[in-house]
């Protein structure tokens, strides 16, 4: 079946209106999409945005540990499936992107994995050798496998060196530690040799687990020793691990497709050239985080991005300014009187990755520069610290050379015994040529991810819905003004890059964040509230308190398993008061009563849900106009599985819990027969803004085609963030809090054309130029307007083109 390219007055719209995104896994396959197709449709999502398909390990809930780049995952409903879903879509009118992963591979269970076992058996001589990005020399002509236990222990896990390697076992022609399966070289097993001497004879070397930091030869997905990267760039593992994904676009299966962590790759910008010739131009967008202000590279092969940079934006323009010296004293008393700041938690956050659970890649680059005038050890000293104060994930030579400058600028002011060593280091490093360079590229984004996001985002507890993925949370709020120029810029840059609020790596769900921003509005009644919660139950650990009780009262009501789930996972990550290697018994004992007392009757519960009530409806308020900010900016955007109804999911596995669709179904039939649902818990009003917004986009994408600000005039002009797209103008509240004290909007008005309007969330007309916004925003604090007298403006269940 063909699948019908969208069009609007201009011609071809390349690539999606909208986007919605599914978790793919056993528990929900590929059939089970099928089965939604109808509703994502009615919903008004242009496309289907699928997870990983490629066959993953055995029990892989998220896909990205591919280990047979040849199959659709049978566990997921296999090739069959995957083409009665493009079936089902494409009857529907919907097309279909699909995550891919080409930065590395699963090799938890080697036995799994085809290439990982033949590198393995026949070691540098493998045909995959080439495939895997391995440091043979450094190994001693043997690839170092981290599953050995402690020696410490005395229980079954083993010890290291000797005393380990004593509990390996020979079965059936393969060498077994526990339950880890490895193959055996030729030849090297047939003199009846004990299973210990046939491990010294294998192209392998069974090491430690601790022993990854700093001694392992093969580059991994971060610090995932399960997570092998391999090398895409060259031109027979680029065509082995993308052929069967070529075929799904050949075939018509697939129609775009989202790019995992390009910034893994030796050449990202290659490869997406490689890509868009492969797939003759096929919509493309790549998960890259943009830091700050910086630019995704013009010169790519791409759409854009997965939006994570506008996320941020849109979440923080919904953020009282006026709050932030107040939760900046508080979190400067919650560190003993002087928190660090920002920019200094994350070098040393980064400094410590570096010189820990990423030493090896560190060591692996300075392996790369040595010479016999300095040492290794100095040469990673000044190595860790350049990626210590690297600005941004990564560059991409000769673009982005100026962060490199950067970095050394402030390392050697901070470190002036190192300049020597990092003059000489810089022309190499700025070198694109040069393979210490193309390592270093590849590193920094990793020592930047687990530096800042698994890690300073936990220590950080100012106001953490700032502390999300793609955001910098020293930035605390953005004005009226500065979103309307950032997205002028989106507009004009990439207009065709995704947007999103919540995806499958986000720290806290969309509306668990729109509820904890109301805390900058009300700093001190936060203050009191948390500090009779700590009271009740102290940790010791200030910072981390602050940060675990607005996750609870964000994310409320929550289940204990769920929250006792985040609340340990924080804790470990955060790494202050336990950690997952050294966990501290009686902390963990000590935050599980917490977690307990939280949701369980008596006065603890009593305390959360009384500041729930407080910050409840002033959070729906920002989620909804979270929602249609999003879906009606510039951009594509993606709604996440199930967000369409109050996302207050916490961080994976939390945000991949099975979602509800017959209630959603029942829901949005509601809504199609006419019904205005109330702003409550059952979250039905974000399902109108959602349907009706995605609907609009859909049926009418030529009202979305430009974007200017629409000024507002009047006492509460401040709580307006109002744009017009072409023909669609979005309206939506800021700050309800202030507003509500403020005594509402009063004589407030915004300035449009002189026609008649109606609100497509409401049907509700108003005639122009002047709107009173409290007339607008009477049932809801968001509207949409479309002129009156376009009738086909008007958003219909299956569009136009179903």
């Amino acid at each position: 079946m063909t699948f019908d390219t969208h069009r609007s007055a201009t011609g071809p719209v390349a690539g999606p209106l909208s986007t919605y995104r599914l978790q793919i896994t056993a528990g929900f396959d590929l059939d089970a999409a099928a089965n939604i197709v109808g509703y994502i449709r009615d919903l008004g999502a242009d496309w289907v945005y699928l997870s990983p398909l490629l066959k993953a390990e055995a029990g892989s809930d998220h896909g990205y540990d591919v280990v047979d780049h040849s199959l659709v995952d049978p566990a997921r409903g296999g090739a069959d499936a995957l083409d009665r879903l493009a079936a089902a879509a494409h009857q529907a009118g919907r097309g279909i992107l699909v995550d891919i992963v080409p930065n590395h591979v699963g090799v938890a269970t080697p036995a799994h994995n085809a290439w990982w076992w033949d590198l393995l058996q026949n070691g540098e001589q493998s045909r995959y050798a080439e495939a895997f990005d391995v440091d043979w020399a450094f190994g001693h002509g043997k690839i170092r496998i981290p599953v050995l236990g402690d020696p410490e222990s005395g229980d079954d896990e083993g010890g290291t060196a000797r005393g380990a390697l004593d509990r390996l076992e020979l079965v059936d022609g393969e060498l077994h530690y526990f339950d880890n399966r490895f193959p055996l070289a030729a030849g090297t097993a047939d003199d009846g040799a004990s299973p210990a001497d046939v491990h010294d004879r294998q192209h392998y070397e069974l090491v430690n687990w601790r022993r990854a930091d700093a001694e392992l030869n093969y580059r991994r997905f971060f610090a995932v020793n399960s997570l092998a990267g391999i090398r895409v760039e060259v031109p027979w593992v680029f065509d082995e691990s993308h052929r069967e994904i070529l075929r799904w676009v050949r075939d018509g299966l697939v129609q775009g497709l989202r790019v995992d962590h390009p910034d893994g790759l030796a050449d990202p910008a290659g490869y997406l050239d490689v890509l868009r010739r492969a797939t003759t131009g096929t919509y493309v967008l790549v998960e890259k985080i943009l830091e700050g202000r910086e630019q995704l590279p013009t010169s790519w092969a791409t759409a854009g991005t997965t939006g994570y940079d506008a996320l941020a934006d849109v979440d923080r323009v919904l953020v009282d300014p006026a709050g932030q010296n107040a939760l900046d004293a508080l979190e400067a008393r919650l560190h003993g009187g002087d928190a660090p700041a920002w920019a200094d938690l994350v070098y040393r956050n980064k400094r410590a990755v570096a010189d820990g659970i990423l030493r090896s890649e560190v060591l692996r680059i300075s392996r790369l520069v040595q010479n016999d005038d300095h040492s290794v050890g100095d040469t990673a000293d000044a190595m860790a610290d350049l990626l210590a104060w690297f600005p941004v994930y990564r560059s991409y030579l000769p673009v982005g050379g100026d962060n490199l400058q950067a970095a050394a600028r402030w390392s050697t002011a901070h470190r002036p015994d190192l300049q020597v060593e990092i003059d000489r280091l810089l022309p190499l490093l700025g070198d694109p040529g040069h393979p210490a360079a193309v390592r270093f590229q590849q590193t920094s984004g990793m020592v930047m991810a687990k530096g800042v996001e698994d890690c300073a985002y936990y220590r950080f507890s100012r106001l953490t819905s700032l502390n999300e993925v793609g955001a910098d949370p020293d930035e605390f709020a953005v004005s009226v003004a500065d979103f309307h120029d950032r997205q002028r810029t989106r507009e004009a840059a990439f207009p065709r890059s995704m947007t999103s609020l919540s995806t499958h790596d986000t720290k806290r769900g969309e509306d668990a964040r729109a509820r904890i921003a109301v805390l900058a509005e009300m700093p001190a009644e936060w203050e009191a509230g948390f500090e009779q919660l700590r009271a009740g139950h102290p940790l010791a650990d200030a910072p981390f308190e602050n940060l675990l009780w607005q996750a609870i009262v964000g994310a409320w009501p929550a289940s204990r398993e769920r929250l006792a789930a985040y609340a340990l996972k924080a804790a470990r990550e955060a790494g202050t008061s336990t950690t997952w290697t050294q966990p501290n018994v009686d902390f963990e004992a000590a935050l599980d009563e917490l977690v307990t007392s939280a949701v369980q009757s008596g006065s603890t519960r009593e305390l959360v849900t009384g500041l729930v009530t407080r910050v409840q409806h002033a959070g729906w308020s920002n989620s909804l106009s979270l929602k249609l900010m999003q879906l009606t900016m510039p951009g594509v955007p993606d709604v996440y599985q199930g967000s369409e109804l109050w996302e207050t999911s916490l961080v994976d596995p939390d945000n991949r819990r099975p979602i509800d669709y017959e209630l959603r179904r029942e829901l949005l039939t509601r809504i199609d027969s006419g019904w205005l649902p109330p702003i409550d818990e059952s979250g039905a009003a974000k399902l109108l803004v959602t349907s009706r917004a995605l609907r609009l986009r859909r049926d009418r994408p030529d009202s979305f085609t430009r974007y200017a600000p629409v000024p507002a005039f009047g006492a509460a002009a401040g709580h307006v963030v109002a744009f017009d797209r072409g023909g669609a103008i979005t309206l939506a509240t800021r700050l309800p809090i202030g507003l509500l004290t403020a005594g509402g909007w009063g004589d407030t008005t915004i300035a449009v054309a002189g026609r008649s309007y109606i609100d497509v969330l409401t049907q509700e007309s108003f005639d122009g130029p002047i709107l009173r916004v409290g007339d607008l925003l009477a049932r809801y604090p968001v509207a949409l307007l479309v002129a009156a007298d376009d009738r086909t403006a008007l958003p219909t269940p299956t569009g136009r083109h179903a």
